[in-house]
């Protein structure tokens, strides 16, 4: 079974792209967390297979737990969410070889990332 780990520090987020992918894929298993500490916490019990990562949390932001992420399952597909589109942190993003997308996310938009996911 997929596991999909959905991390974002707003609940109507976390809400709304887990019943995306709930639509989209309703025999993966969706774990979500609130922010890096929680989503470090769940990762202790669960393995993801996929992340969904908002860039801007209090904390630990969402690129530097991707990386974290990243060192601890290294075939983890990481994709960050942000509303925050310049230029500079597209390639931060790219760059570590995780997927950049653009908020909001919209069910065209969700459907197009988890069609890319192999």
């Amino acid at each position: 079974m997929t596991t999909i780990l959905i991390i974002d520090d707003s609940q109507l987020a976390r809400n709304m792209v887990s019943g995306m992918v709930r639509g989209a894929r309703p025999e993966w298993q969706i774990v979500t967390a609130k922010n890096a500490d929680d989503a470090l916490e769940k990762v202790a019990e669960v393995t993801p297979d996929i992340a969904i990562v908002d860039f801007n949390m209090p904390g630990m932001d969402g690129l530097n737990l991707s990386c974290e992420l990243h060192s601890r399952f290294p075939d983890l597909d990481i994709s960050i969410l942000t509303a925050n589109v310049q230029d500079s942190i597209r390639r931060k993003v790219t760059d570590k070889g995780f997927r950049f997308v653009e908020k909001p996310i919209t069910p065209d938009k969700m459907r197009d990332l988890l069609a890319s996911i192999p």
